[in-house]
């Protein structure tokens, strides 16, 4: 004895730390729709937009800035010239300027030019603003995509987590179910073998065993579907999940409060505004494309040759020396304000600013159509929540009633005071009972979801756990 209890002390250790480790990977509400935030590509993917907007609409405030270019380039080549028109197409035109000679010659020498350009619209009776505000509307867009798209993914696998909790808690109820039908075909063989009822009464008994197996089949296979959505929705590998399946012992805190439709603040509702907004903004941008452009240029040349300005007369005024050739000799400046302005443009503009205004229409009225749905979907939410609060009472009562029913009928067929079949009806009865147990424990969970989605506010789910 003493030699064994050792054995026995590590073998309670061990069973205490096995039970702790396995509550401490028990998957709950909160960490399945945190973990899923985290892990899910499609949320990931909408930040990135969001970012890539955001720059965007940077990039559009800096387009304002002013063009600020300066270049240099040093050159060897000839200087000779020709009278006649020249077009510089596709930029492969040379600029080599000098005299007319009546002979070539290939006299060549060094030369250089130095150069800083300013290019600035100024003013184009707000079109800048206009581009940047369209450009920050499509990042706010983004954003609000982003929100809806998270709100719409906390709803999914709230719902998937609780499709998986009650076909968790279902499996459960047809286990129960075959051990009971098990158990009833092994009194019933017993009872057939010593001759006290017939033996096609063990065969009826076989058969319910089978159907009970069978069923519980399907219920694992919903499961593992549940559970293979469920991960999926998490970003991580499929597994089997152990729930918080306490959650559907207790009702929650909010069953009986008022909960309204916010619209201002929808992630739904809120991203379709977003849309309206950024296609305002595109008709007020367009609009401005009506009209004139005006920009200031500046221009400063410093040019280097090493052709001597008594070339003209002889021909031999030129060097081959590099430093002399890129000194700079000559500089000019330029200032000036333009003005550039299509006249056609507003017959272009018109058409295009009109299509952007029945745009913005179109998504008013999509708006309108969401709107609706979620009111109606809120008036659904209550329906649902009291209908589930009816059920979640009468489910204790009627599990009580099958259960007395059930034990009654196996005792009075034990005694044989009633057949099979009052027993495999009585069966059916609590199974049922069961099953509509937990189907209205969920089903209470389920309404509350439906009320913080239509509601826009899933703080109101979230917090009760």
């Amino acid at each position: 004895m003493t030699r064994r209890y050792p054995v026995h002390l590590l073998l309670l250790v061990t069973c205490f730390l096995s039970a702790a480790a396995a509550r401490g990977q028990v998957l709950t509400m909160k960490d399945a729709v945190q973990t899923a935030l985290n892990n899910y590509g499609t949320i990931k993917a909408k930040a990135n937009y969001a970012n890539a907007s955001k720059a965007t609409a940077e990039q559009a405030r800096r387009d304002y800035l002013p063009n600020l270019s300066v270049s240099a380039q040093q050159d060897y080549g000839t200087v000779n010239g020709q009278n006649g028109p020249l077009y510089g197409f596709g930029g492969l035109g040379v600029a080599s300027s000098g005299l007319p000679l009546p002979d070539q010659n290939w006299n060549a020498a060094f030369g250089a030019l130095y150069l800083a350009n300013i290019n600035w619209e100024f003013f184009a009776f707000g079109r800048a603003r206009e581009k940047i505000k369209a450009a920050e509307s499509v990042a706010s867009r983004d954003e609000h995509d982003r929100l809806q798209e998270q709100f719409r993914h906390e709803v999914r696998v709230a719902a998937n987590y609780l499709n998986l909790l009650a076909a968790q808690r279902l499996t459960r109820s047809w286990e129960r179910n075959l051990e009971r039908a098990d158990t009833f075909r092994a009194v019933v063989k017993r009872r057939a073998a010593n001759g006290l009822i017939a033996g096609v009464d063990s065969s009826l008994a076989s058969a319910e065993v089978s159907n009970a197996r069978i069923a519980l089949t399907r219920s694992l296979d919903v499961e593992q579907e549940q559970g293979n959505q469920l991960a999926q929705f998490m970003g991580v590998a499929p597994g089997h999940f152990v729930l918080d399946s306490g959650i559907l012992s207790r009702l929650p805190a909010l069953v009986t409060d008022t909960v309204t439709l916010n619209t201002a603040r929808h992630p739904v509702l809120q991203f379709y505004q977003s849309r309206i907004n950024l296609s305002r903004e595109q008709e007020k941008y367009i609009k401005t494309l009506n009209f004139p452009a005006f920009s200031f240029f500046s221009v400063l040349q410093t040019r280097a040759s090493g052709f001597s300005s008594s070339y003209a007369t002889d021909q031999t005024a030129f060097t081959h020396n590099y430093w002399d050739g890129i000194k700079p000799s000559r500089t000019n400046y330029l200032l000036g304000i333009g003005v550039t302005w299509n006249l056609t443009s507003p017959l272009r503009v018109k058409q295009q600013s009109a299509a952007q205004a029945f745009a913005s229409k179109a998504l008013q009225y999509e708006m309108e159509v969401a709107d609706q749905q979620l009111k109606a979907q809120m008036v659904l939410a209550d329906v649902k929540m009291k209908n589930a609060l009816n059920n979640y009472r009468e489910a204790d009562v009627q599990i009580r009633s099958a259960s007395e029913a059930y034990l009654q009928k196996s005792v009075m067929y034990q005694n044989g005071l009633a057949t099979l079949v009052d027993v495999t009806q009585a069966l059916y009865s609590l199974n049922r009972a069961e099953t509509d147990r937990d189907v209205a424990y969920s089903n209470v969970w389920q309404a509350l979801l439906l009320k913080a989605a239509a509601a826009g506010n899933f703080e109101i789910f979230i917090n009760e756990f």
